[in-house]
């Protein structure tokens, strides 16, 4: 077993962009492989949805390319994870058109593991049946009908696809939805070190120099595994790691400051130490891992649920401003009756969203003191068909656009549009149907590899 082992973060997203200079440094520097998380949750369930990307194809080649060429000449592996980024069949298909066209131009030879992370509805219903499913936060009780309505269903991998796949002979690692931890984890347990810290390790690298100050992902991480310790350093040098700053990046995203969860278990850090390291590393021991009493993986699924049209205007007239409550109230009464017989309220929805009043978060705090200089509305409708939504909007805008209100003096518009056409067709809406925690004896066996030479 070795004492240490090296690998780099290449950034917090491949696609997201990264100085060269700082690859180049990280393949200096001894590493065993290089790592990096292609996709999110975050853009929200759409992507997932219609099968996808968030990134345009230019910027995934860009960022691949250099990675790979740079993998194949030092002879180590390059492991994504999340491919194409939502993880689900035509995500990973995507990517893999790009790496291979990347291999083709670069006359790039390698063994190529692919992970699957596509679910069945029918896995997912037998666990709902067999009491095994619960929520992954507060979202509501899974039902079958949600489970069916879902367009595509992936399952978050842990480690062990991961460890299956290196110990195949993969150069490179192309996975559907991943657990972030586990693109940067499977080597070093494979090899024999701590899970605790390999996990915890990778929890930190997986946004790339998110933990270092300045912060930002869009950098690479060297990282450097001990059997009781790790280090984490920024390759580049205009940047550095402290302990407040990664101690705090070992909090992202999670509820709980002592720890967070993964497929291997819950991950304690109540005992851990963060020191300085040189001049720009950290050092950190102490995580422990608490095993599952019942292992489990995250499932997460996205079904349509209509189609969207908006118009966004700008409002300067205090008065306006001052009476958007009872505008919005008439609006939807006048959209409501010019509607009647052909469509129901309850067949579509509209929204108000008031940004620099309370758009972000609604009426959750109270009205401002001060009435805002300037308000920009967003009118939001979805309805079960594109034409519905656009007729909704457009009755919404030109109703708003002249609505009278209590007090009011001019007849002019109340709104100002920035663009025209006012009005934008924005296609499909898609929303989280599943986003639960099943039980599985065998979490491994949900995600299948397949290997190739190229």
């Amino acid at each position: 077993m070795p004492d240490e082992i090296r690998f780099l973060s290449i950034c917090g997203m491949l696609g997201y962009g990264y100085p060269p200079e700082s690859l180049a440094t990280g393949l200096r520097w001894n590493v065993a492989f290089l790592g990096a998380d292609n996709g999110s949750t975050d853009p929200g369930p759409y992507y997932l949805g219609s099968g996808t990307s968030f990134l345009e194809r230019m910027q995934l080649e860009r960022d691949l390319e250099p990675a790979l060429c740079g993998a194949r000449g030092l002879g180590i592996p390059l492991i994504i994870g999340s491919a194409g980024g939502s993880g689900a069949a035509p995500h990973v298909e995507s990517f893999i058109e790009v790496l291979r066209g990347v291999a083709l131009r670069r006359d790039l030879h390698f063994r190529l593991a692919v992970i699957r992370a596509d679910i069945e509805p029918q896995t997912v219903i037998d666990a709902l049946r067999a009491g095994k499913i619960r929520p992954c936060g507060p979202v509501a009780e899974l039902t079958e009908e949600a489970i069916r309505s879902s367009t595509h269903l992936v399952g978050q991998m842990g480690t062990g696809p991961f460890i299956r796949a290196l110990q195949g002979g993969a150069e490179v690692v192309v996975a559907g939805r991943s657990c972030d931890t586990a693109i940067f984890a499977a080597m070093p347990i494979l090899q024999g070190f701590d899970p605790a810290l390999a996990l915890h390790l990778a929890k930190i690298a997986e946004c790339g120099t998110l933990c270092a100050r300045p912060g930002g992902a869009n950098d690479s991480l060297l990282c450097r595994l001990m059997h009781d310790h790790f280090v984490v350093e920024p390759a580049n040098p205009e940047k550095r790691c402290t302990p407040d700053s990664v101690a705090a990046h070992s909090l992202y995203e999670q509820p709980d400051p002592s720890c967070f969860f993964e497929p291997e278990g819950m991950v304690d850090m109540s005992q851990c130490s963060f020191e300085p390291f040189g001049e720009r590393g950290v050092k950190v021991s102490g995580t422990r891992l608490v095993a599952p009493d019942r292992p489990c993986i995250k499932v997460e699924g996205a079904a349509l649920r209509g189609y969207r049209a908006i118009t966004v205007a700008g409002i300067r007239d205090p008065a306006v401003i001052a009476n958007l409550d009872e505008i919005e109230r008439q609006v939807r009464e006048a959209v409501a009756g010019n509607l009647d017989g052909t469509a129901a309220e309850e067949d579509y929805r509209l929204s108000f969203l008031r940004y620099g009043l309370d758009a972000v978060t609604g009426r959750r705090e109270p009205p401002p003191a001060q009435t805002p200089r300037e308000v920009g509305l967003m009118i939001e409708a979805i309805g079960p068909t594109q034409e519905l939504a656009d007729t909704v909007l457009s009755l919404a805008r030109s109703t708003a656009l002249h609505q009278h209100f209590s007090g009011r003096k001019t007849t002019a518009g109340n709104l100002a549009f920035p663009f025209s056409p006012s009005d934008f067709s924005g296609g499909a809406v898609y929303e989280f149907s599943v986003y639960h925690l099943m039980e599985t004896d065998d979490p491994n066996a949900l995600f299948p590899i397949t290997f190739e030479d190229l």
